[in-house]
C-alpha cells in the first residue's frame, strides 16, 4: 500500500476562523470596557494638571457639596463608615480607598473619613480629580 505525500502549499486559505476569532475579541472588548465601576452621586471634582488613572475599585466613598457621604451609591452615616469599609475590606483583598469629594467640601470631612478607614487598618488613599487641559 501506498501513501501519496504532497509538498504542494495550499491553494486555498480559509479567513473565516480567523474573521471569527477577531469578531469575538472585539465584542469581548466592547463589552468588558463597559464595566468600569461609577458611582451615580454627580460630584464637582478639583482639578489637576497631572492626575493618574484610577483603578477599577469597590471602596469608593463620595462626599457631595451637601456634605453627604456615599459609600458606593449608598448613602451612609460617617459614623457607620468604618464598618461597612471593614466588611468590604474583609471580604475582598482591597487595601486603597477612592475619595470622591467636590471641591466645596470642607476639608476636616475628608480627614474624617480618611481617620474611619484609618482606624479600621487601610493605609492606602488616592483622592480623585479631574485632569486640566
Amino acid at each position: 500500500m501506498k501513501f501519496e505525500t504532497s509538498n504542494k502549499p495550499l491553494s486555498i486559505f480559509a479567513f473565516s476562523s480567523l474573521t471569527d476569532i477577531v469578531m469575538l475579541l472585539l465584542i469581548f472588548f466592547l463589552l468588558t470596557s463597559q464595566f468600569v465601576i461609577q458611582t451615580g452621586v454627580k460630584v464637582k471634582l478639583p482639578g489637576a494638571q497631572y492626575n493618574e488613572q484610577v483603578t477599577q475599585a469597590r471602596m469608593i466613598v463620595t462626599i457631595t457639596s451637601q456634605n453627604r457621604v456615599f459609600l458606593g451609591s449608598e448613602e451612609i452615616s460617617i459614623d457607620k463608615l468604618a464598618g461597612r469599609l471593614e466588611s468590604i475590606k474583609s471580604t475582598s483583598n482591597e487595601s486603597n480607598l477612592i475619595i470622591r469629594a467636590d471641591k466645596s467640601v470642607q476639608i476636616d470631612l475628608i480627614i474624617r473619613v480618611i481617620d474611619s478607614a484609618k482606624g479600621i487598618g487601610i493605609d492606602k488613599f488616592t483622592i480623585e480629580t479631574e485632569r486640566i487641559s
